[in-house]
């Protein structure tokens, strides 16, 4: 189906819709592979040539952005980037590394638990963007490399969001599309998500931890700060906490209010900012405001933008419902075989694809699979295949989630970038270890 509701005979070059957006995907991952042309201009380049050579109109490619995602990001970071003027994240940063006598590896694990724990209960692409300043600004106090704290705090923002409705926006949609509570996905996702967490640990500390040192003085410097005279602001403090817990309990009530995660962050930072320019003159407002957009990591957004239009046109062409179908085909109907090849496909898929199209074209076609497996209540195992799969897969590559994404900004940002090839030598055994456990998990405890 053509995405401007017709389908057009052949596009540039007398090429294939399908064809010609499969190579033009693949082009575009290739070359944001390289590193040698920034990830933004790349997507936005794909997004353009889909339009232009045919695959989209522009209605139909603007319908492809989720702007659920872009407006929860904006908002965030406006939050955030306001909220960091008051001192509150240096307070965190010094009061958990505090905690653990400042090691370099127990401070590791502190911000991963946190990064967890928080990622379940928001969504994860907020989450680090919470968290991440904290870590860059200890890792500098001690001189140790910040490279082993962004990877982890990438790794266990994905896997903490898996265990939960709101975490991840794959468990959204299957919660949504199926009616599922907040409690269906802890008591089935939250057990095998611990134990995946926690195993995720070890490599990780074998890998770097045994070699993360910081000397004495180093250490000794850390634990003489004092966490309250972090706070520049206690009265901006105080406007953004109640802006914050407002907005997370809109997070927790959405559904139920029939609003998006979006609109939530959108008009509490239009309050935030509202409550830090309010008794000023005009002048002074535009720098305050100015100040507040400048932090948004526009690169982020932007590419956002772009591969969600080249994504839309790739799903229009009707290709990826076509690998849908060839692996419902390959597994006969037969439930272990069919859950299992759903949880390692969308696994592999979600590292490469943004998991929100993927699970997007999964749904329907799991939900007509319901005759084959003795109605809605069979199919259950396949739901929860579906969400392991495509939320852990997104730790698999830089360009698997959002959060992953947001990350890199940050590192860019602070000159410690975290290269594509780099990140995926590591990242996607890791990512394969955590679909080995959930594998385990599934055929024991449904199968």
């Amino acid at each position: 189906m053509h995405g401007s509701g017709e389908a057009l005979p052949s596009i540039i070059f007398g090429l294939n819709p399908m064809v010609f957006a499969a190579i033009l995907f693949i082009l575009t991952y290739a070359v944001i592979m390289t590193e040698k042309i920034n990830r933004a201009i790349v997507a936005l380049l794909a997004a353009g040539l889909m339009i232009l050579c045919g695959v989209l109109n522009q209605e139909a490619a603007l319908r492809g952005v989720d702007f659920n995602t872009i407006g929860l990001l904006i908002g965030m970071m406006v939050i955030v980037a306001i909220t960091r003027q008051s001192g509150i994240f240096q307070f965190l940063a010094i009061w958990s590394a505090k905690k653990v006598n400042a090691s370099p590896w127990g401070i590791l694990v502190m911000l991963s638990l946190v990064t967890a724990v928080t990622s379940a209960l928001l969504d994860n692409v907020t989450t680090v963007l919470l968290i991440v300043p904290v870590a860059l600004l200890i890792t500098e106090e001690l001189k140790v490399s910040a490279y082993p704290y962004l990877f982890s705090m990438i790794f266990s923002s994905n896997i903490g969001g898996t265990a939960t409705l709101i975490g991840d926006p794959p468990n959204i949609m299957i919660g949504s599309a199926l009616g599922l509570t907040f409690n269906d996905f802890v008591l089935n996702l939250a057990p095998i998500i611990v134990v995946i967490m926690a195993v995720t640990l070890i490599p990780i500390y074998l890998i770097w931890g045994r070699r993360l040192k910081a000397a004495d003085e180093d250490r000794q410097r850390v634990m003489a700060f004092n966490e309250r005279e972090a706070i520049t602001d206690p009265l901006l403090l105080k406007k953004c906490l109640a802006v914050i817990a407002t907005v997370i309990l809109g997070f927790v009530f959405a559904h139920s209010l029939g609003l998006e995660a979006a609109t939530v962050a959108m008009t509490g930072a239009a309050v935030l900012l509202l409550l830090q320019c309010w008794p000023l003159d005009a002048e002074h407002q535009s720098k305050r405001v100015l100040q507040a957009f400048n932090e948004v990591e526009w690169i982020t957004i932007f590419f956002f933008v772009g591969l969600f239009i080249a994504v839309h046109g790739l799903d229009s062409t009707g290709l990826l419902e076509l690998l849908a179908e060839r692996v419902l085909h390959l597994t006969g109907g037969d439930p272990t075989a069919t859950a299992m090849t759903i949880l390692w496909s969308s696994a592999v898929l979600s590292a490469f694809v943004d998991n929100i199209p993927f699970v997007a074209t999964m749904i329907p076609l799991i939900k007509s699979m319901a005759g084959t497996f003795g109605g809605p209540e069979g199919l259950m195992p396949l739901w929860w295949a579906l969400s392991l799969g495509a939320c852990l897969g997104g730790n698999g590559t830089l360009i698997g989630a959002s959060a992953n994404l947001v990350v890199a900004g940050f590192a860019e940002r602070a000159g410690q970038p975290i290269r594509f090839t780099r990140f995926l030598l590591i990242a996607f055994p890791l990512m394969l270890l955590s679909i080995a456990l959930a594998t385990v998990y599934l055929y024991w405890r449904y199968l």
